[in-house]
Protein backbone atom coordinates (compact mmCIF):
# COMPACT_ATOMS: atom_id res chain seq x y z
CA UNK A 1 0.00 0.00 0.00
CA UNK A 2 1.08 3.78 -1.01
CA UNK A 3 3.00 4.53 2.27
CA UNK A 4 1.87 8.39 2.85
CA UNK A 5 -1.71 8.21 1.81
CA UNK A 6 -1.86 5.34 4.26
CA UNK A 7 -0.18 7.21 6.60
CA UNK A 8 -2.87 9.77 6.17
CA UNK A 9 -6.04 7.82 6.94
CA UNK A 10 -4.18 6.24 10.03
CA UNK A 11 -4.25 9.53 11.39
CA UNK A 12 -7.51 11.21 10.28
CA UNK A 13 -9.08 7.97 11.84
CA UNK A 14 -6.98 8.01 14.92
CA UNK A 15 -5.73 4.25 14.09
CA UNK A 16 -2.27 5.54 16.13
CA UNK A 17 -0.71 8.20 18.04
CA UNK A 18 1.03 10.46 15.74
CA UNK A 19 4.76 9.32 17.18
CA UNK A 20 4.22 5.91 16.67
CA UNK A 21 3.15 6.15 13.29
CA UNK A 22 6.30 8.48 12.68
CA UNK A 23 8.50 5.80 14.11
CA UNK A 24 6.84 2.77 12.24
CA UNK A 25 7.60 4.66 8.48
CA UNK A 26 11.32 5.29 9.81
CA UNK A 27 11.38 1.66 10.19
CA UNK A 28 9.96 1.00 6.69
CA UNK A 29 12.36 3.19 5.00
CA UNK A 30 15.21 1.98 6.55
CA UNK A 31 14.05 -1.98 5.87
CA UNK A 32 12.68 -1.00 2.32
CA UNK A 33 9.07 -2.36 2.55
CA UNK A 34 6.06 -0.42 2.87
CA UNK A 35 4.31 0.52 5.77
CA UNK A 36 1.41 -1.34 6.34
CA UNK A 37 4.02 -5.00 6.14
CA UNK A 38 5.75 -2.79 9.31
CA UNK A 39 2.36 -2.19 11.00
CA UNK A 40 0.96 -5.88 11.01
CA UNK A 41 4.56 -7.44 12.07
CA UNK A 42 4.82 -5.41 14.98
CA UNK A 43 1.27 -5.77 15.79
CA UNK A 44 1.19 -2.07 15.71
CA UNK A 45 -2.38 -2.36 14.08
CA UNK A 46 -3.98 -5.87 12.89
CA UNK A 47 -3.83 -6.11 8.84
CA UNK A 48 -7.78 -6.46 9.30
CA UNK A 49 -8.22 -2.24 10.91
CA UNK A 50 -5.73 -1.32 8.11
CA UNK A 51 -7.93 -2.59 5.05
CA UNK A 52 -11.01 -2.07 6.26
CA UNK A 53 -10.15 1.60 6.69
CA UNK A 54 -8.75 2.01 2.92
CA UNK A 55 -11.73 0.59 1.93
CA UNK A 56 -13.82 3.40 3.90
CA UNK A 57 -12.09 5.56 2.49
CA UNK A 58 -12.41 4.73 -1.09
CA UNK A 59 -15.75 3.30 -0.64
CA UNK A 60 -15.35 -0.11 -1.55
CA UNK A 61 -17.03 -3.09 0.34
CA UNK A 62 -15.09 -4.54 2.82
CA UNK A 63 -15.37 -8.46 4.04
CA UNK A 64 -13.28 -10.33 6.56
CA UNK A 65 -12.78 -13.43 4.84
CA UNK A 66 -13.78 -15.00 1.63
CA UNK A 67 -16.42 -17.73 0.89
CA UNK A 68 -15.09 -20.27 -0.28
CA UNK A 69 -17.59 -22.39 -1.19
CA UNK A 70 -19.35 -19.87 -3.24
CA UNK A 71 -15.78 -18.65 -5.51
CA UNK A 72 -16.81 -19.59 -9.46
CA UNK A 73 -14.01 -22.29 -10.41
CA UNK A 74 -15.14 -21.57 -14.28
CA UNK A 75 -13.23 -17.66 -13.04
CA UNK A 76 -10.43 -19.42 -11.00
CA UNK A 77 -8.98 -21.47 -14.44
CA UNK A 78 -8.69 -18.27 -16.05
CA UNK A 79 -6.37 -17.06 -13.44
CA UNK A 80 -2.69 -18.38 -13.20
CA UNK A 81 -2.10 -19.40 -9.43
CA UNK A 82 1.25 -17.55 -9.37
CA UNK A 83 -0.62 -14.55 -10.52
CA UNK A 84 -3.30 -14.62 -7.72
CA UNK A 85 -0.66 -15.35 -4.83
CA UNK A 86 1.68 -12.45 -6.10
CA UNK A 87 -0.79 -9.74 -6.05
CA UNK A 88 -3.40 -11.31 -3.17
CA UNK A 89 -5.98 -11.11 -5.80
CA UNK A 90 -9.24 -13.68 -6.36
CA UNK A 91 -12.05 -13.48 -7.80
CA UNK A 92 -14.53 -14.83 -5.40
CA UNK A 93 -18.62 -13.76 -7.03
CA UNK A 94 -20.84 -12.31 -10.17
CA UNK A 95 -23.13 -9.85 -9.99
CA UNK A 96 -24.79 -10.00 -13.10
CA UNK A 97 -21.74 -9.00 -15.41
CA UNK A 98 -19.92 -7.64 -13.37
CA UNK A 99 -16.81 -9.98 -11.00
CA UNK A 100 -16.37 -9.73 -7.43
CA UNK A 101 -12.79 -9.64 -6.79
CA UNK A 102 -11.14 -9.73 -3.22
CA UNK A 103 -7.98 -7.45 -3.06
CA UNK A 104 -5.82 -7.08 -0.40
CA UNK A 105 -4.31 -4.01 -1.50
CA UNK A 106 -6.83 -1.91 -3.56
CA UNK A 107 -4.55 0.74 -4.67
CA UNK A 108 -2.57 -1.66 -6.76
CA UNK A 109 -4.88 -0.58 -9.85
CA UNK A 110 -2.40 -2.39 -12.08
CA UNK A 111 -3.88 -6.34 -11.04
CA UNK A 112 -6.84 -4.73 -11.26
CA UNK A 113 -6.40 -3.68 -15.10
CA UNK A 114 -4.11 -7.28 -15.61
CA UNK A 115 -7.37 -9.47 -14.23
CA UNK A 116 -9.93 -7.55 -16.48
CA UNK A 117 -8.03 -8.50 -19.16
CA UNK A 118 -7.46 -11.74 -18.59
CA UNK A 119 -11.76 -12.35 -17.22
CA UNK A 120 -12.74 -10.03 -20.25
CA UNK A 121 -15.66 -8.52 -17.72
CA UNK A 122 -16.04 -5.32 -15.60
CA UNK A 123 -14.17 -6.02 -12.20
CA UNK A 124 -15.44 -4.32 -8.62
CA UNK A 125 -13.13 -4.87 -6.08
CA UNK A 126 -14.03 -6.21 -2.77
CA UNK A 127 -11.40 -5.24 -0.06
CA UNK A 128 -10.10 -8.18 2.32
CA UNK A 129 -6.96 -8.69 4.65
CA UNK A 130 -4.41 -10.14 2.05
CA UNK A 131 -3.93 -13.03 4.23
CA UNK A 132 -7.70 -14.09 4.32
CA UNK A 133 -7.11 -13.98 0.67
CA UNK A 134 -4.00 -16.29 0.65
CA UNK A 135 -5.77 -18.84 2.54
CA UNK A 136 -8.93 -19.02 -0.17
CA UNK A 137 -6.52 -18.65 -2.93
CA UNK A 138 -4.53 -22.34 -1.38
CA UNK A 139 -7.97 -23.69 -0.56
CA UNK A 140 -9.63 -23.00 -3.81
CA UNK A 141 -6.74 -24.14 -6.24
CA UNK A 142 -6.22 -27.49 -3.53
CA UNK A 143 -9.81 -28.18 -4.31
CA UNK A 144 -9.55 -27.34 -7.92
CA UNK A 145 -6.52 -30.07 -8.24
CA UNK A 146 -7.66 -32.53 -5.43
CA UNK A 147 -10.84 -33.03 -8.26
CA UNK A 148 -8.42 -34.06 -11.21
CA UNK A 149 -5.91 -36.06 -9.09
CA UNK A 150 -9.34 -37.85 -7.79
CA UNK A 151 -10.57 -38.45 -10.90
CA UNK A 152 -7.84 -39.83 -12.57
CA UNK A 153 -8.36 -44.21 -13.87
CA UNK A 154 -5.35 -45.27 -14.90
CA UNK A 155 -1.77 -45.39 -14.68
CA UNK A 156 -1.41 -48.20 -12.35
CA UNK A 157 1.64 -48.64 -10.11
CA UNK A 158 3.35 -50.96 -12.79
CA UNK A 159 3.73 -48.36 -15.18
CA UNK A 160 7.12 -47.27 -14.03
CA UNK A 161 9.88 -44.81 -14.56
CA UNK A 162 8.91 -43.28 -18.15
CA UNK A 163 4.91 -42.64 -17.54
CA UNK A 164 6.28 -41.19 -13.53
CA UNK A 165 8.56 -38.71 -15.09
CA UNK A 166 5.42 -37.13 -17.62
CA UNK A 167 3.37 -37.17 -15.28
CA UNK A 168 5.13 -35.17 -12.57
CA UNK A 169 5.78 -32.57 -15.14
CA UNK A 170 2.35 -32.01 -14.82
CA UNK A 171 1.39 -28.69 -13.75
CA UNK A 172 -1.94 -30.01 -11.40
CA UNK A 173 0.74 -32.80 -9.42
CA UNK A 174 3.40 -29.57 -8.83
CA UNK A 175 -0.14 -27.81 -7.41
CA UNK A 176 -1.17 -30.60 -5.43
CA UNK A 177 2.23 -31.08 -3.80
CA UNK A 178 2.99 -27.95 -2.97
CA UNK A 179 -0.66 -27.28 -1.76
CA UNK A 180 0.33 -30.15 0.70
CA UNK A 181 3.36 -27.94 1.85
CA UNK A 182 1.33 -24.38 2.07
CA UNK A 183 -1.78 -25.85 3.94
CA UNK A 184 0.29 -27.52 6.70
CA UNK A 185 2.40 -24.03 7.21
CA UNK A 186 -1.66 -22.47 7.53
CA UNK A 187 -2.34 -25.35 9.59
CA UNK A 188 0.96 -25.49 12.04
CA UNK A 189 1.60 -28.82 11.22
CA UNK A 190 5.19 -30.43 12.16
CA UNK A 191 4.68 -33.59 9.31
CA UNK A 192 3.20 -34.50 6.46
CA UNK A 193 2.50 -38.13 6.03
CA UNK A 194 1.75 -39.49 1.59
CA UNK A 195 0.93 -43.27 2.56
CA UNK A 196 -0.87 -45.58 -0.23
CA UNK A 197 -4.13 -47.16 1.94
CA UNK A 198 -6.19 -49.66 -0.41
CA UNK A 199 -7.13 -47.65 -3.76
CA UNK A 200 -6.27 -44.30 -2.69
CA UNK A 201 -2.96 -42.23 -1.40
CA UNK A 202 -3.77 -40.32 1.85
CA UNK A 203 -1.96 -37.45 3.39
CA UNK A 204 -1.82 -36.94 7.23
CA UNK A 205 -1.21 -33.77 9.27
CA UNK A 206 0.12 -34.16 12.59
CA UNK A 207 -0.95 -31.22 14.29
CA UNK A 208 -0.14 -30.59 17.89
CA UNK A 209 1.17 -34.10 18.19
CA UNK A 210 -1.77 -35.58 16.67
CA UNK A 211 -2.24 -37.19 13.44
CA UNK A 212 -5.21 -35.93 11.27
CA UNK A 213 -6.32 -37.05 8.08
CA UNK A 214 -6.38 -34.12 5.91
CA UNK A 215 -6.69 -34.76 1.96
CA UNK A 216 -6.95 -38.16 -0.46
CA UNK A 217 -6.01 -38.86 -4.16
CA UNK A 218 -6.17 -41.78 -6.50
CA UNK A 219 -3.61 -44.27 -5.75
CA UNK A 220 -2.46 -44.07 -9.87
CA UNK A 221 -1.27 -40.72 -9.14
CA UNK A 222 1.61 -42.10 -6.01
CA UNK A 223 4.13 -42.82 -8.36
CA UNK A 224 4.34 -38.94 -9.50
CA UNK A 225 3.88 -37.58 -6.39
CA UNK A 226 6.52 -39.71 -4.75
CA UNK A 227 8.55 -38.70 -7.64
CA UNK A 228 7.38 -34.71 -7.21
CA UNK A 229 9.00 -34.69 -3.32
CA UNK A 230 11.76 -36.74 -4.25
CA UNK A 231 12.85 -34.34 -7.07
CA UNK A 232 12.62 -31.47 -5.04
CA UNK A 233 14.56 -33.15 -2.12
CA UNK A 234 17.68 -33.84 -4.39
CA UNK A 235 16.38 -38.21 -4.64
CA UNK A 236 16.83 -40.70 -7.14
CA UNK A 237 13.76 -41.01 -8.70
CA UNK A 238 14.86 -44.37 -9.68
CA UNK A 239 15.22 -45.99 -6.93
CA UNK A 240 12.41 -47.27 -5.14
CA UNK A 241 13.78 -50.12 -3.68
CA UNK A 242 15.52 -48.78 -0.89
CA UNK A 243 14.53 -45.81 2.15
CA UNK A 244 16.34 -42.31 1.28
CA UNK A 245 16.62 -39.10 2.94
CA UNK A 246 16.74 -35.77 1.61
CA UNK A 247 16.10 -32.13 2.41
CA UNK A 248 13.66 -29.34 0.75
CA UNK A 249 14.26 -25.54 1.35
CA UNK A 250 10.78 -23.72 1.44
CA UNK A 251 9.54 -19.84 1.03
CA UNK A 252 6.09 -20.25 1.92
CA UNK A 253 4.44 -16.93 2.76
CA UNK A 254 7.15 -15.39 3.92
CA UNK A 255 8.49 -17.63 6.06
CA UNK A 256 11.75 -19.91 5.34
CA UNK A 257 10.42 -23.78 5.92
CA UNK A 258 13.43 -26.45 6.28
CA UNK A 259 11.35 -29.69 5.27
CA UNK A 260 13.43 -32.97 6.08
CA UNK A 261 12.15 -35.93 3.53
CA UNK A 262 11.76 -39.58 4.44
CA UNK A 263 10.94 -42.12 1.93
CA UNK A 264 10.53 -46.52 2.76
CA UNK A 265 9.36 -48.94 0.22
CA UNK A 266 6.18 -50.63 1.40
CA UNK A 267 4.58 -53.63 -0.16
CA UNK A 268 2.09 -51.29 -1.65
CA UNK A 269 4.09 -48.09 -2.71
CA UNK A 270 6.61 -45.76 -1.34
CA UNK A 271 5.14 -44.05 1.65
CA UNK A 272 6.67 -40.20 2.46
CA UNK A 273 7.41 -38.99 5.50
CA UNK A 274 7.99 -35.05 5.49
CA UNK A 275 9.39 -33.21 8.92
CA UNK A 276 8.39 -29.51 8.83
CA UNK A 277 10.96 -27.21 11.14
CA UNK A 278 9.32 -23.64 11.04
CA UNK A 279 12.73 -21.41 11.96
CA UNK A 280 10.47 -18.64 12.94
CA UNK A 281 8.46 -20.29 15.17
CA UNK A 282 11.17 -21.58 17.40
CA UNK A 283 10.22 -20.65 21.26
CA UNK A 284 13.80 -19.43 22.14
CA UNK A 285 12.56 -18.18 25.27
CA UNK A 286 12.00 -20.66 28.31
CA UNK A 287 9.34 -18.21 29.88
CA UNK A 288 7.15 -19.00 27.04
CA UNK A 289 7.19 -22.97 27.02
CA UNK A 290 4.64 -23.28 30.43
CA UNK A 291 7.09 -23.20 33.28
CA UNK A 292 5.89 -22.35 36.74
CA UNK A 293 7.69 -20.10 38.48
CA UNK A 294 9.91 -21.95 40.79
CA UNK A 295 10.65 -24.61 37.96
CA UNK A 296 12.11 -21.74 35.58
CA UNK A 297 14.10 -20.29 38.25
CA UNK A 298 15.75 -23.75 39.11
CA UNK A 299 16.33 -24.10 35.66
CA UNK A 300 17.86 -20.77 34.73
CA UNK A 301 20.29 -20.89 38.34
CA UNK A 302 21.13 -24.56 36.87
CA UNK A 303 22.49 -23.17 33.32
CA UNK A 304 24.22 -20.47 34.88
CA UNK A 305 26.50 -22.35 36.61
CA UNK A 306 30.25 -22.72 35.35
CA UNK A 307 30.30 -26.15 35.27
CA UNK A 308 28.41 -29.64 35.61
CA UNK A 309 25.95 -31.40 33.69
CA UNK A 310 22.20 -30.93 33.07
CA UNK A 311 20.09 -33.13 31.82
CA UNK A 312 16.62 -32.99 30.27
CA UNK A 313 14.50 -36.50 29.53
CA UNK A 314 11.23 -37.91 27.93
CA UNK A 315 10.53 -39.63 24.94
CA UNK A 316 10.42 -38.95 20.91
CA UNK A 317 9.07 -35.98 20.44
CA UNK A 318 8.20 -34.25 24.41
CA UNK A 319 10.19 -31.12 23.18
CA UNK A 320 13.76 -31.60 24.71
CA UNK A 321 15.59 -30.02 21.95
CA UNK A 322 13.01 -26.67 22.25
CA UNK A 323 13.73 -27.12 26.03
CA UNK A 324 17.73 -26.72 25.18
CA UNK A 325 17.48 -24.50 23.06
CA UNK A 326 15.76 -22.05 25.55
CA UNK A 327 18.70 -22.69 27.45
CA UNK A 328 21.62 -21.90 25.06
CA UNK A 329 19.50 -18.69 24.11
CA UNK A 330 19.17 -18.01 28.00
CA UNK A 331 23.51 -18.33 28.17
CA UNK A 332 24.35 -17.03 24.39
CA UNK A 333 26.67 -13.83 24.92
CA UNK A 334 29.79 -12.85 23.39
CA UNK A 335 31.58 -13.84 26.29
CA UNK A 336 30.92 -17.53 25.85
CA UNK A 337 31.71 -20.22 23.51
CA UNK A 338 29.28 -22.70 23.01
CA UNK A 339 29.51 -25.68 20.87
CA UNK A 340 26.37 -28.24 20.12
CA UNK A 341 26.64 -31.65 18.51
CA UNK A 342 23.01 -32.18 16.96
CA UNK A 343 21.40 -34.89 15.33
CA UNK A 344 20.50 -33.28 13.07
CA UNK A 345 20.65 -29.67 13.29
CA UNK A 346 17.00 -28.20 13.73
CA UNK A 347 17.47 -24.55 13.88
CA UNK A 348 20.52 -22.62 13.18
CA UNK A 349 21.17 -20.15 16.68
CA UNK A 350 23.54 -17.51 16.16
CA UNK A 351 26.36 -17.08 17.74
CA UNK A 352 26.63 -20.61 18.55
CA UNK A 353 29.08 -23.63 16.85
CA UNK A 354 26.72 -26.42 15.80
CA UNK A 355 27.70 -29.56 14.47
CA UNK A 356 25.64 -32.07 12.72
CA UNK A 357 26.94 -35.62 13.66
CA UNK A 358 27.14 -38.00 10.77
CA UNK A 359 27.95 -41.71 12.25
CA UNK A 360 28.64 -43.29 9.20
CA UNK A 361 31.43 -41.27 8.45
CA UNK A 362 32.72 -41.66 12.31
CA UNK A 363 31.30 -38.39 13.37
CA UNK A 364 29.16 -39.33 16.52
CA UNK A 365 28.17 -37.87 19.53
CA UNK A 366 31.58 -38.89 21.42
CA UNK A 367 33.80 -37.87 18.54
CA UNK A 368 32.28 -34.84 18.22
CA UNK A 369 32.94 -34.21 22.13
CA UNK A 370 35.73 -35.05 22.15
CA UNK A 371 37.00 -32.65 19.57
CA UNK A 372 34.78 -29.79 21.41
CA UNK A 373 37.15 -30.34 24.46
CA UNK A 374 40.26 -29.28 21.95
CA UNK A 375 37.88 -25.82 21.26
CA UNK A 376 38.31 -24.12 24.57
CA UNK A 377 34.63 -24.35 25.35
CA UNK A 378 32.42 -22.47 27.78
CA UNK A 379 29.26 -24.30 26.73
CA UNK A 380 28.53 -27.85 25.41
CA UNK A 381 25.40 -29.52 24.45
CA UNK A 382 25.01 -32.75 23.43
CA UNK A 383 22.07 -34.13 21.21
CA UNK A 384 21.51 -36.95 23.03
CA UNK A 385 24.08 -39.28 25.97
CA UNK A 386 23.13 -43.23 23.82
CA UNK A 387 26.43 -45.18 25.32
CA UNK A 388 29.06 -45.26 27.51
CA UNK A 389 31.73 -43.53 25.80
CA UNK A 390 29.46 -40.50 25.33
CA UNK A 391 28.54 -40.54 28.97
CA UNK A 392 32.56 -40.85 29.99
CA UNK A 393 33.48 -38.09 28.01
CA UNK A 394 30.33 -35.76 28.80
CA UNK A 395 31.22 -36.34 32.82
CA UNK A 396 34.66 -35.38 32.32
CA UNK A 397 34.06 -32.37 30.35
CA UNK A 398 31.64 -31.50 33.70
CA UNK A 399 34.88 -32.00 35.80
CA UNK A 400 37.29 -30.60 33.90
CA UNK A 401 35.35 -27.19 34.28
CA UNK A 402 32.90 -27.09 31.49
CA UNK A 403 28.55 -27.08 31.61
CA UNK A 404 27.42 -29.52 29.39
CA UNK A 405 23.74 -29.97 28.53
CA UNK A 406 22.10 -32.67 26.88
CA UNK A 407 19.05 -35.30 26.84
CA UNK A 408 18.80 -39.20 28.01
CA UNK A 409 15.26 -41.15 26.99
CA UNK A 410 13.83 -41.94 30.41
CA UNK A 411 10.37 -41.64 31.81
CA UNK A 412 11.12 -39.62 34.35
CA UNK A 413 14.23 -37.03 36.28
CA UNK A 414 15.25 -39.88 38.81
CA UNK A 415 15.09 -42.84 35.57
CA UNK A 416 18.17 -41.10 34.62
CA UNK A 417 20.20 -42.19 37.34
CA UNK A 418 19.60 -45.75 36.55
CA UNK A 419 20.31 -45.24 32.71
CA UNK A 420 23.79 -43.54 33.10
CA UNK A 421 23.79 -46.78 35.86
CA UNK A 422 22.89 -49.06 33.32
CA UNK A 423 25.52 -47.55 30.56
CA UNK A 424 28.30 -48.31 33.07
CA UNK A 425 28.61 -45.32 35.09
CA UNK A 426 29.80 -45.17 38.62
CA UNK A 427 27.15 -43.43 40.98
CA UNK A 428 30.01 -41.29 41.77
CA UNK A 429 30.76 -39.74 39.31
CA UNK A 430 26.97 -39.20 38.61
CA UNK A 431 26.75 -37.22 42.11
CA UNK A 432 29.69 -35.54 41.31
CA UNK A 433 28.82 -33.97 38.04
CA UNK A 434 25.28 -33.98 37.63
CA UNK A 435 23.68 -30.54 38.68
CA UNK A 436 19.82 -31.41 37.76
CA UNK A 437 17.42 -33.31 35.89
CA UNK A 438 14.41 -32.20 33.68
CA UNK A 439 11.73 -34.62 32.62
CA UNK A 440 9.00 -33.14 30.17
CA UNK A 441 6.19 -33.88 28.43
CA UNK A 442 3.86 -31.81 25.80
CA UNK A 443 0.25 -31.40 26.27
CA UNK A 444 -2.13 -30.01 24.24
CA UNK A 445 -3.35 -26.22 25.06
CA UNK A 446 -6.98 -25.66 25.12
CA UNK A 447 -8.27 -23.49 22.57
CA UNK A 448 -9.14 -20.07 24.58
CA UNK A 449 -12.29 -19.23 22.19
CA UNK A 450 -13.85 -22.20 22.86
CA UNK A 451 -12.91 -23.95 25.92
CA UNK A 452 -15.65 -24.71 28.33
CA UNK A 453 -14.99 -24.22 32.24
CA UNK A 454 -17.00 -26.96 34.68
CA UNK A 455 -16.56 -26.57 38.58
CA UNK A 456 -14.69 -30.47 38.69
CA UNK A 457 -15.82 -33.40 40.75
CA UNK A 458 -14.32 -35.31 43.31
CA UNK A 459 -13.19 -38.01 40.93
CA UNK A 460 -11.84 -35.72 38.68
CA UNK A 461 -9.11 -34.20 41.37
CA UNK A 462 -8.94 -38.01 42.15
CA UNK A 463 -7.78 -38.92 38.16
CA UNK A 464 -5.28 -36.29 38.94
CA UNK A 465 -3.69 -37.68 42.29
CA UNK A 466 -4.97 -34.82 43.97
CA UNK A 467 -6.84 -35.97 47.35
CA UNK A 468 -9.62 -33.57 48.87
CA UNK A 469 -8.36 -31.03 50.94
CA UNK A 470 -4.56 -31.92 50.16
CA UNK A 471 -2.33 -28.80 50.87
CA UNK A 472 -0.64 -29.73 47.34
CA UNK A 473 -3.88 -28.66 46.18
CA UNK A 474 -3.38 -25.02 47.53
CA UNK A 475 0.29 -25.08 46.46
CA UNK A 476 -0.76 -25.99 42.94
CA UNK A 477 -3.02 -23.20 42.81
CA UNK A 478 -0.45 -20.63 43.66
CA UNK A 479 1.85 -22.61 41.42
CA UNK A 480 -0.87 -21.71 38.99
CA UNK A 481 -1.07 -18.24 39.30
CA UNK A 482 2.73 -18.16 37.96
CA UNK A 483 2.56 -19.29 34.82
CA UNK A 484 2.99 -17.67 31.38
CA UNK A 485 -0.11 -18.39 29.16
CA UNK A 486 0.29 -18.39 25.76
CA UNK A 487 3.32 -16.58 23.92
CA UNK A 488 5.11 -13.35 25.29
CA UNK A 489 4.99 -11.85 28.71
CA UNK A 490 1.34 -12.02 29.71
CA UNK A 491 1.53 -13.98 33.31
CA UNK A 492 -1.55 -14.82 35.71
CA UNK A 493 -3.90 -17.15 34.43
CA UNK A 494 -6.73 -16.63 31.55
CA UNK A 495 -9.68 -14.51 32.19
CA UNK A 496 -11.83 -16.14 35.05
CA UNK A 497 -15.35 -17.22 32.77
CA UNK A 498 -18.29 -15.23 33.80
CA UNK A 499 -20.06 -16.95 36.98
CA UNK A 500 -23.49 -18.49 35.06
CA UNK A 501 -21.18 -20.01 32.38
CA UNK A 502 -19.60 -22.49 34.56
CA UNK A 503 -20.75 -26.25 34.76
CA UNK A 504 -21.46 -28.36 37.63
CA UNK A 505 -22.24 -27.96 41.36
CA UNK A 506 -19.98 -25.41 42.81
CA UNK A 507 -16.93 -26.60 44.95
CA UNK A 508 -16.08 -25.21 48.50
CA UNK A 509 -12.57 -24.59 47.61
CA UNK A 510 -13.48 -22.91 44.42
CA UNK A 511 -11.68 -25.04 41.84
CA UNK A 512 -12.86 -24.64 38.36
CA UNK A 513 -10.99 -26.63 35.16
CA UNK A 514 -11.49 -26.56 31.55
CA UNK A 515 -12.61 -28.82 29.18
CA UNK A 516 -12.42 -28.44 25.08
CA UNK A 517 -15.50 -28.04 22.75
CA UNK A 518 -14.31 -26.96 19.57
CA UNK A 519 -14.64 -23.80 16.83
CA UNK A 520 -13.47 -23.02 13.71
CA UNK A 521 -9.89 -20.82 15.46
CA UNK A 522 -8.83 -24.40 16.36
CA UNK A 523 -10.48 -26.72 13.51
CA UNK A 524 -13.29 -28.32 15.52
CA UNK A 525 -10.41 -29.85 17.93
CA UNK A 526 -10.77 -27.31 20.98
CA UNK A 527 -6.91 -27.25 21.27
CA UNK A 528 -4.68 -24.96 19.76
CA UNK A 529 -0.88 -25.55 20.29
CA UNK A 530 0.92 -27.34 22.85
CA UNK A 531 2.71 -26.51 26.53
CA UNK A 532 4.91 -28.66 29.06
CA UNK A 533 4.93 -30.02 31.68
CA UNK A 534 7.79 -30.66 33.76
CA UNK A 535 9.37 -32.65 36.65
CA UNK A 536 12.87 -30.61 37.84
CA UNK A 537 15.04 -32.95 40.31
CA UNK A 538 18.02 -30.92 41.45
CA UNK A 539 20.86 -32.81 42.68
CA UNK A 540 21.08 -31.94 46.51
CA UNK A 541 22.75 -33.55 49.35
CA UNK A 542 19.86 -35.94 50.40
CA UNK A 543 19.80 -37.25 46.60
CA UNK A 544 23.28 -37.49 46.31
CA UNK A 545 23.23 -39.68 49.24
CA UNK A 546 20.83 -41.77 47.93
CA UNK A 547 22.64 -42.27 44.66
CA UNK A 548 25.85 -42.97 46.23
CA UNK A 549 24.00 -46.01 48.42
CA UNK A 550 23.06 -47.16 44.77
CA UNK A 551 19.20 -46.97 45.64
CA UNK A 552 16.72 -47.47 42.75
CA UNK A 553 14.84 -44.91 41.47
CA UNK A 554 11.62 -45.34 43.43
CA UNK A 555 13.95 -44.28 46.22
CA UNK A 556 15.89 -41.21 44.84
CA UNK A 557 11.95 -40.41 43.64
CA UNK A 558 11.00 -40.40 47.48
CA UNK A 559 13.92 -38.27 48.37
CA UNK A 560 13.68 -35.85 45.62
CA UNK A 561 9.61 -35.82 46.40
CA UNK A 562 10.69 -34.96 50.16
CA UNK A 563 12.96 -31.91 49.19
CA UNK A 564 10.02 -30.43 46.78
CA UNK A 565 10.59 -32.01 43.57
CA UNK A 566 7.02 -32.31 42.00
CA UNK A 567 5.85 -34.91 39.17
CA UNK A 568 4.83 -34.77 36.18
CA UNK A 569 1.42 -35.34 36.95
CA UNK A 570 0.91 -32.87 39.90
CA UNK A 571 2.84 -30.21 37.32
CA UNK A 572 0.19 -31.43 34.98
CA UNK A 573 -3.01 -30.43 37.74
CA UNK A 574 -0.89 -27.45 37.51
CA UNK A 575 -1.64 -26.90 34.27
CA UNK A 576 -4.87 -27.99 35.03
CA UNK A 577 -5.85 -25.56 37.59
CA UNK A 578 -4.30 -22.52 35.47
CA UNK A 579 -6.72 -23.68 32.49
CA UNK A 580 -4.05 -24.23 29.89
CA UNK A 581 -4.90 -27.67 29.34
CA UNK A 582 -7.51 -30.38 30.00
CA UNK A 583 -7.57 -34.07 32.87
CA UNK A 584 -7.81 -36.00 29.30
CA UNK A 585 -4.35 -34.24 28.00
CA UNK A 586 -2.28 -34.70 31.11
CA UNK A 587 -3.46 -38.27 31.91
CA UNK A 588 -2.40 -39.06 27.97
CA UNK A 589 0.80 -37.48 29.02
CA UNK A 590 1.50 -39.25 32.21
CA UNK A 591 1.88 -42.91 32.80
CA UNK A 592 -0.08 -44.10 35.54
CA UNK A 593 2.93 -44.62 37.80
CA UNK A 594 4.18 -41.32 37.86
CA UNK A 595 1.53 -40.48 40.71
CA UNK A 596 2.62 -43.29 42.65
Amino acid sequence: MESSFLGEIIVKRGLLPPEQLEEAIATAEERGVSLDTILVATRALEEKALVAALADELGLRFQEKVDVESVPEELVELVPINFARQHHILPIGEEGEVVLVAVGDPLETFALDDLRVLLKRPLEPVAIPAEAIDDAINRVYERKDEGALGDHKGAEEEDELQDLIDMTDEAPVIRWVNNLFYTSVRERASDIHIEPIGDKVVVRYRIDGKLVPWKEANRGFLPSIVSRVKIEAGLNIAEKRLPQDGRIAKKIAGKVIDVRVSTIPTARGERVVMRLLDKERVMLDLADLGFAKRELDLLKHLVGRPNGIVLVTGPTGSGKTTTLYGCLNLINTPDKNILTAEDPVEYELPGIGQVHVQPKIGLTFASALRAFLRQDPDVIMVGEIRDHETADIAIHASLTGHLVLSTLHTNDAPGAITRLVDMGIQPYQISSSVLGILAQRLVRQLCPHCRVPYHPTDANLLELGLQVGSPLIDELRRAAASTIVGEGKLTGRLPPPPPGSIEGEPREDGLIFFRPAGCDACGQTGYRGRKGIYEMMLLDEPVRREILKGSDSKAIQRVARAQGMRLLREDGARQVIAGITSIDEVLAATQAGEDA
